[in-house]
């Protein structure tokens, strides 16, 4: 999936842990979020992504700029 022309790796979280949504940008280091459903996740991780960078841009570091990444097809 991208968000922002970011690539979000998906990976689904076991029933122990609350279940739902992972979603990890590698382009930005820590940056993730999950959510219950596919749609929430898309939002939350939107939201992460813009939390990220205007975090890294207050504090003076590079944005890395997306990777061109695309997603494995099953």
């Amino acid at each position: 999936m991208f968000v922002r022309d970011y690539y979000v790796q998906v990976e689904p979280l076991p029933a122990s842990e609350g279940g739902g949504l992972l979603g990890t940008v590698p382009d930005l280091p820590g940056c993730m979020s999950d959510g219950d459903t596919f749609e929430e996740l898309q939002r939350n991780v939107a939201d992460a992504i813009d939390c990220w960078i205007a975090a890294a841009q207050r504090l003076g570091r590079e944005v890395p700029k997306p990777a061109k990444v695309r997603e494995q097809q099953a």
